[in-house]
């Protein structure tokens, strides 16, 4: 560690960096930040940073609490919008009290201790999201900048320029693309991250949405993540596809098992289904999620499995069988708009409660279809009220979270319900006051 703090000292030197952006993620998922000066540097990686904690809580504010930001060597990064003359670098930060013990409201930590679980059952967690995000004309808004849809090139395909700048952004930055191009919707776009272990990915996905945004801004346009932004078009998911390894072996496959799909990989995908309920308002964590989850708008619907339908929570995508590492399983219900490190953290914790358990993978929903037994399918909660209901009575949830963030967590989540509660929509003035 000593050897990594010189390194990132004479790295920031070189790179003639003037100021470092100090990263961390509040409760909900949004990134926040502060800067420090490159002569505070090394007392920063020693000693980290006192600021005020209690901007890690959400809307739900308490009183100022003073935590330590230390910073994560390893993820040194200059930003590459930044002019050169005044360099500007970023690292994530991890979160201490003032003792120096992990505060426990930290989500990287939460993640931390999830990986770790993980790692005391001989397993690593690999991650590899699909984001889908929109660029629209400004933030007061949904106006598009093109009428394309899928895979269109220019001229419907507008924003590619945009995109593609996006990518060559992120990969001066480190993140590996696999590919990209326009989505379904109208002025909609998907950017594919390769997969890495899932707090690099959680890091990764934080870092996507400020390079995005800070795209769309250089070109007078918004970036957004909102999952559904334009009533009658798709909304944005954040498709993620999970693998676990023991040591240097995919355990999700077996070449001898339908669709090369291990036992340990079947009671993984039970996990996700048992528990599905309890972590949806982790992954679509807001009112305007459950307008994604609408038949016909290639959203998921049920709380099934399959290897192609679009209304099934998980897929089983095609793998080779000589190639036992790309076996993977694609949780396709979360949205961008969630916190990464909450979301895998849970997601994970269901997976394994299923190993664990020796959960028993339900008939898929293409067989269930075949039949005309669909019905017997449990739907995806429609309202985040009701989702609530299952994650506030979990334990799971509350064991994976802790039980102050797990609290924390739902009293936003309460707090968002009673401002939506107040709040008079365009669709109740459209309809409403014309006739009554």
């Amino acid at each position: 560690m000593h050897d990594d703090r010189e390194y990132i000292l004479k790295l920031a030197h070189d790179n003639k960096i003037r100021f470092i952006r100090l990263w961390f993620t509040d409760i909900l998922g949004f990134l926040k930040s502060f800067a420090i000066t490159i002569d505070e540097l090394e007392d920063a990686i020693n000693e980290g940073v006192r600021f005020d904690g209690a901007t890690l809580h959400g809307y739900i504010r308490s009183d100022e609490e003073e935590m330590i930001a230390l910073p994560d060597v390893s993820t040194f990064q200059v930003l590459p919008w930044r002019p050169k003359e005044d360099s500007v670098a970023r690292m994530f930060c991890d979160i201490y009290n003032v003792d120096m013990t992990p505060y426990e409201n930290d989500s990287r930590y939460i993640l931390k201790k999830s990986l770790q679980k993980a790692a005391s059952m001989g397993f690593t967690y690999y991650t590899g999201p699909e984001i889908e995000f929109f660029f629209f004309k400004n933030s007061e808004s949904p106006l598009t900048l093109d009428h394309g849809r899928y895979f269109d090139n220019t001229p419907l395909d507008a924003a590619s320029d945009f995109r593609r700048h996006t990518v060559l952004t992120l990969e001066k930055m480190g993140i590996n693309v696999i590919s990209s191009h326009h989505e379904g919707a109208n002025s909609q776009h998907e950017i594919d991250l390769r997969h890495n272990d899932a707090l690099t990915t959680a890091d990764n996905i934080m870092t996507f949405k400020v390079v995005a945004k800070e795209i769309g801004q250089m070109n007078s346009i918004y970036a957004s993540f909102m999952p559904k932004p334009l009533a009658g078009q798709n909304g944005s998911g954040l498709h993620v596809h999970q693998s676990l390894f023991r040591n240097d072996e995919n355990i999700f496959f077996d070449p001898s098992n339908e669709y090369h799909l291990s036992e340990d990989g079947r009671h993984f995908i039970a996990g996700l289904l048992k528990h599905a309920e309890e972590f949806i308002p982790v992954t679509n964590q807001w009112i305007n999620s459950y307008k994604r989850f609408t038949t016909g708008y290639e959203a998921p619907t049920k709380i099934s499995w399959s290897t192609r339908s679009q209304s099934a929570l998980v897929r089983i995508p095609n793998s080779r069988p000589d190639k036992p590492s790309s076996m993977r399983i694609e949780l396709r219900n979360p949205d961008p708009a969630c916190n990464p490190y909450l979301a895998f953290s849970v997601m994970l914790a269901a997976g394994l409660k299923g190993i664990e358990n020796s959960y028993e993978l339900p008939e898929s929903i293409d067989t269930l279809i075949r039949q005309n037994r669909q019905d017997e399918v449990k739907s995806i909660p429609m309202h985040l009220h009701d989702a609530l209901s299952s994650f506030r009575a979990s334990d799971l949830m509350k064991e994976t979270l802790g039980p102050v963030l797990f609290e924390k967590f739902l009293q936003n989540k309460l707090f968002e319900e009673e401002e939506y509660k107040r709040y008079i929509t365009d669709f109740e003035i459209q309809k409403y006051l014309p006739v009554l």
